[in-house]
């Protein structure tokens, strides 16, 4: 899945797994994985070997992003719960870098994943995260997803409860959503210095079935 600022390629061990460990590295108080059920991993070597027993699957559906400005892998994503008789997905796994965080690829990505998913059938594409996790409940609202109530005890992760934040796109709020995403990722809507005109969630707001 290729956009303008980003790629998203089947996640591989040998091709991604070095630059992902040199990315998150960058995060060095470790918040990436604060509310991921794994890592950090201390060397490129025991990413690898994760991904390489975990992330080959099918669902979940594991990519990279990849930058397309200097070629590296940034971020990780995937589908998962892919039920195509039910017409559901849902996106997660969710593992931004801080080269990927709060740049106009990041966005993209998400776009890209849904665009995907929508394009080939399904009619419903879930967000699901950990209720304390403010940064990814602010994250699916501006791209677009409503609210849908919270699972109690959904879980436990790392030792820790987890109340779980439930959200949504259906397809027919799809083709508002896309035309949203147009405007915003459009060059007419960024400066010279590469800074948004007008912000993704000015424009996905009235969109939304439920805030939360």
């Amino acid at each position: 899945m290729e956009g303008r600022f980003c790629v998203l390629e089947p996640l591989d061990p040998e091709r991604h797994a070095a630059d992902l460990h040199r990315a998150y590295a960058l995060d060095r108080d470790g918040r990436n994985w604060s509310y991921l059920p794994y890592g950090p991993f201390e060397s490129p070597e025991s990413y690898r070997a994760w991904m390489s027993e975990t992330c080959l699957g099918q669902d979940p559906m594991f990519f990279a992003i990849v930058d397309k400005e200097t070629g590296s892998a940034v971020g990780v994503c995937s589908y998962l719960r892919i039920d195509p008789r039910a017409g559901s997905i849902e996106v997660g796994h969710l593992n931004y870098s801080p080269l990927l965080q709060k740049k106009p690829a990041a966005t993209e990505a998400m776009v890209l994943m849904m665009e995907r998913a929508f394009g080939t059938g399904y009619r419903r594409y879930e967000w699901k995260c950990n209720a304390l996790n403010a940064a990814s409940r602010a994250a699916a609202q501006r791209l677009g997803f409503s609210f849908e109530g919270l699972f109690r005890q959904a879980s436990v992760v790392k030792g820790r409860n987890r109340d779980t934040a439930w959200y949504s796109v259906i397809d027919a709020e799809w083709p508002l959503l896309r035309s949203a995403f147009d405007i915003w990722l459009s060059l007419a809507n960024f400066d010279e210095n590469g800074m948004q005109k007008t912000r993704l969630s000015e424009l996905t707001r009235p969109l939304l079935a439920r805030p939360g």
